[in-house]
C-alpha cells in the first residue's frame, strides 16, 4: 500500500494498518540478495540476520515517518530481539 495512504489511514478513525506485506517483501529481497551474492551460504544465521535488522529498521521508519506513532512500538521491537 503507498505510504502516502497509509498516512490517511493512519490520521483517521483506522484503528489498524498491516505493514505485514512490505515486512515480508524486505526480509525476501534481502535473504535472495545475500544468497545470489554467495551462492554457497547455507548458514541461515548469515542471511537471516541483515533481513531481520532491515525488518526492525523498515517498522522503525514506517512507526515514525508514516504512521505517526514512533515509541508505540516498541515492545513490538522488544519482542523481536
Amino acid at each position: 500500500m503507498p505510504e502516502d495512504q497509509l498516512r490517511q489511514a493512519a490520521k483517521s478513525a483506522v484503528c489498524k494498518v498491516n505493514i505485514d506485506s512490505d515486512g515480508r517483501l524486505v526480509i525476501t529481497a534481502l535473504v535472495r540478495k545475500m544468497l545470489a551474492e554467495n551462492p554457497k551460504e547455507f548458514d541461515p544465521r548469515k542471511y537471516l540476520g541483515p533481513a531481520r535488522q532491515e525488518l526492525i529498521e523498515l517498522i522503525k521508519r514506517k512507526n515514525k515517518e508514516v504512521l505517526g506513532s514512533a515509541g508505540h512500538g516498541q515492545e513490538i521491537l522488544k519482542a523481536m530481539r
